[in-house]
């Protein structure tokens, strides 16, 4: 081997002297001086922890062998290089030499060691200084993304890419952004950056220069910082505005996000603020003509107007005439005649509908409309449908304590009262007459179109008996009634099919009876004479006391006798002796 060959040969001092003594002694010949010279100065160079140069002398797919000098090659992954094509072969690059040899026997080198090594001193100053540096964004890894900053890697976190919450860092790969080194470690080779830092101390300039320059009615630009259910924060450059909801759109909208999306460009008008202008509130709406102006001119009342229905209450519903311009037609204000339970039953969300405007209140920008309106009123003309005194069929549509509605046409009842449903009877419940469903007749007795009420009458179906009554019961005649109720205070007898008297409790036998269920049953019959007719009122009175004031022991015997099987005594309720006494002094007292 020839001594210029010693300059690329590898080994320890004591391995080359091996070699050329081995080399000497094939050809007889010891080494030169100048060849161990010569050993001596590649080795000087080839040492752990410094970076020094090779050459490319192989590239394969993965890897790049770098020829260093030394006894053998060492390898480094191409994925080490910023691409594969900026290493060729042949091509002379600085590594870093981590070992000479690991536990394999192999030589460990790095690039990307070497590349930190070259800039470390530059990044440690740029750190300790404050200084900002640009880096380009190479690509997105978890929690950030990678920098290329002087020509090593440094992580920018996701939360230190900018003031506001980045939703697609892919977009940002490839842009060169301003940065502050905040945390290196030379050990782990690791460098952070942060460009938020960067843009809070541009905004902290900018802030003062806003706050001194803002004024009510300005129009700014911004950018959308946050979106809430409330509203949206904007962001002025250097300070932040606030963008209520109200303020988005003269026009009903759910949700903020309906007019504003986060990262948007936006003009703004400055509303209102604090004292120290840290509270700032901004108008998107007033950008535009109020929609009020001349609304009068534009919706007169009286006239109809066409609308969607953009909202639904238990009140009412709200129509939309154009944007920013609601109406509300109130459940009054739906049908003429029908009792609407929930507006929904009448109008639907999202339809068209015309409506009359009724009244406007431009002060509190409310306008009052009416659906039923645009129809004609059926009450305008009820009394021509249904003149008082005609005869009308209709159903029982409810019963209630004091009456029973009947229906006439859709969505109009007439009631009768309970006071008319018979001439005669003592009607406590209109349910004892009438149910729910029947078909009944009845005549119409008069008609309140103000209170859209219809009055009808079952009785007067048949002319009033009463006045033929007066005859038939007068005062002193005799009469057989039929229990038909029980009371506490007497009975209810049936005279006649439709006729009733009552009979107190202290005229059914001698003195009080307390409870008259005790003695008599429902169905009894009783002798009775009448002791008051009251035509007004619709009265009469009966009394069994004097039936029998008079009367023969016999007749009271027979009397007794029918109503033996009750179990009662009526020897001691009915003594026909104090009875004849009580009816003389009685009639005494009246002379």
């Amino acid at each position: 081997m020839e001594e210029q060959n010693l300059k690329v040969l590898y080994g320890t001092e004591e391995d080359m002297a091996e070699i050329l003594a081995a080399e000497r002694e094939d050809r007889k010949a010891p080494p030169t001086e100048e060849a161990l010279a010569l050993y001596k100065v590649s080795m000087a160079n080839i040492e752990a922890g410094k970076v020094i140069k090779g050459r490319v002398v192989k590239k394969t797919k993965n890897d790049a062998y770098i020829d260093i000098n030394f006894k053998s090659e060492g390898t480094i992954a191409l994925s080490e290089f910023k691409s594969s094509d900026e290493v060729n072969e042949g091509d002379e690059i600085e590594i870093y030499l981590e070992e000479l040899e690991n536990r394999e026997g192999a030589i460990v080198l790095s690039k990307q060691r070497a590349d930190f090594a070259k800039v470390w001193e530059r990044i440690k100053i740029i750190h300790e200084n404050g200084e900002i540096v640009k880096g380009r964004v190479v690509k997105k890894i978890k929690g950030g993304v990678v920098v290329d900053v002087l020509g090593i890697d440094a992580f920018l976190p996701g939360s230190q890419i900018d003031l506001r919450q980045i939703p697609d860092l892919d977009s940002l790969i490839g842009r060169e952004l301003e940065l502050k080194v905040i945390k290196v470690n030379k050990l782990r080779r690791n460098i952070v950056v942060s460009r938020r830092v960067v843009l809070e101390q541009e905004r902290e300039k900018m802030r003062d220069i806003i706050i001194s320059d803002i004024q009510k009615g300005q129009i700014r630009k911004g950018i959308v910082k946050n979106v809430t259910d409330f509203g949206a924060f904007i962001d002025l450059g250097g300070v932040d505005g606030l963008l209520h909801i109200t303020d988005m759109s003269w026009s009903r909208i759910n949700h903020p996000s309906e007019k504003v999306q986060l990262g948007q460009d936006i003009d703004v008008k400055v509303l209102d603020f604090d004292d120290n202008k840290e509270r700032i509130s901004l108008g998107l709406k007033q950008l535009e003509p109020h929609p009020w102006e001349g609304i009068r001119h534009k919706y007169p009342e009286g006239s109809r107007v066409r609308g969607r229905i953009v909202n639904i209450t238990d009140y009412g519903a709200f129509m939309e005439l154009e944007k920013g311009i609601e109406g509300l037609i109130h459940i009054s204000e739906m049908s003429w005649t029908k009792h609407i339970k929930h507006p929904s039953k009448v109008v639907e969300l999202g339809k068209d509908v015309e409506a009359m405007v009724l009244k406007i209140d431009e002060d509190n920008e409310k306008i009052s409309l009416g659906l039923k309106q645009t129809q004609a009123n059926p009450w305008d003309t009820i009394d021509e449908q249904f003149p008082v005194g005609m005869k009308v069929k209709g159903q029982v549509r409810n019963v209630t304590a004091f009456g029973a509605f009947v229906g006439l046409t859709e969505g109009i009842d007439g009631l009768v009262h309970v006071s008319d449903l018979s001439w005669t009877k003592k009607v406590k419940h209109p349910s004892e007459a009438l149910k729910k469903g029947d078909e009944v007749e009845a005549i119409v007795l008069s008609i309140d179109k103000d209170k859209k009420r219809i009055s009808l009458g079952v009785k007067q179906l048949q002319d009033d008996p009463w006045n033929q009554l007066a005859d038939k019961y007068g005062i002193g005649i005799d009469a057989t009634g039929k229990i038909t109720r029980l009371l506490d205070r007497g009975v209810i007898v049936e005279l006649e099919e439709g006729v009733e008297g009552f009979v107190p409790a202290n005229k059914l036998g001698k003195g009080e009876i307390e409870k008259p269920s005790e003695v008599f049953a429902v169905g009894n019959d009783l002798p009775l004479k009448v002791i008051e007719f009251d035509k007004e009122n619709r009265k009469i009175t009966l009394s069994v006391d004097d039936y029998f004031a008079g009367r023969e022991e016999a007749d009271l015997q027979e009397y007794k006798k029918k109503y033996s099987d009750t179990g009662t005594t009526l020897g001691d309720l009915f003594n026909l002796k104090d009875m004849a006494g009580k009816t003389e002094d009685t009639n005494q007292e009246q002379q």
